[in-house]
């Protein structure tokens, strides 16, 4: 596919990574020795069926008969309204990693700029090494809703281009378009797949409390699919809501193991690390 050079439209934000300067936030993260594998610690012992003070998913859903799901169902619709009606913007790290055609990859390191009107995603990778200085911008309604890249590592010294968001180039290597990055994406995701999951059993879903994500303490709903059924995504979803933000900061999902007694083989993860919302981001930004 040919590649598209327009350098008289591209922001001027994308002209100066081209030139080899990064983004002062993305520089900061990286200076501050903030690559790193997300950290986080599911305390079994506040498993809400082992809590005395907390009453079980299960036992909720056996009183209100309804499906396990619906109390995460519910909370996940909680959270995307917070987001809908109190966070107009928001900076952050995003760690993610991801299972392409059978094999998982590295742990991934991004400086991410979001607005949600218009929905317009800034991204800056901070590594590993083969992709650092990547950079990626889509705003939807500009550029004719193509996305505007620039690549990192050892080809940095190629043009910046437009193409489609959906199209091969962009989706290679990746499980999901920019289109549907951060956290408000990620929340409405969650209730689709949790509510077409609900029109079937075989779900077990636990609740912990005193979860933790890189210190922050959080929320964590566990679901888990005993059997393989073609209309199931996964076998085990896990899902972190920031206690505090009450959104999620990381999901992290697994496909059944490849063999009878095997370990579940992880399908993607996703983490929202050093968020600050309600920054003030403007076109100037993106």
């Amino acid at each position: 596919m040919k590649q598209l050079i327009f350098p008289s439209s591209v922001p001027a934000l994308l002209l100066l990574i081209a030139a080899g300067a990064a983004p002062l936030a993305a520089e900061e993260v990286a200076n501050n020795g903030n690559l790193k594998e997300p950290v986080y610690r599911i305390s079994k012992q506040r498993d809400v069926k082992h809590d005395p003070q907390v009453q079980p998913v299960e036992a909720l859903a056996a009183a209100t008969n309804e499906h396990p799901l619906m109390p995460a169902i519910r909370m996940a619709k909680s959270s995307l309204s917070r987001i809908d009606t109190e966070i107009q913007d928001y900076t952050c790290t995003l760690v993610k990693r991801e299972n392409i055609d059978g094999k998982v990859g590295e742990h991934e390191y991004m400086f991410l700029k979001v607005r949600h009107q218009p929905f317009s995603v800034y991204m800056y990778f901070l590594g590993p090494a083969n992709i650092k200085g990547r950079e990626c911008l889509y705003i939807n309604g500009e550029h004719n809703n193509k996305l505007i890249a620039h690549e990192g590592g050892a080809k940095l010294f190629l043009p910046t281009v437009q193409i489609d968001p959906n199209g091969l180039i962009a989706m290679r290597g990746q499980r999901y378009p920019i289109t549907e990055v951060g956290v408000r994406n990620l929340t409405a995701r969650l209730v689709e797949v949790a509510e077409e999951d609900a029109k079937f059993a075989e779900c077990d879903v636990k609740h912990f409390q005193g979860a933790k994500v890189n210190g922050r303490v959080c929320n964590c709903i566990q679901v888990t699919h005993p059997v393989r059924r073609a209309n199931f995504r996964y076998h085990i979803a896990r899902i972190f809501i920031d206690q505090e933000d009450q959104v999620p900061v990381r999901f992290e999902s697994y496909d059944w193991p490849a063999r009878e007694g095997g370990k579940p083989v992880l399908l993607e993860e996703y983490t929202y690390m050093n968020m600050k919302f309600n920054v003030g981001l403007t076109d100037a930004d993106f």
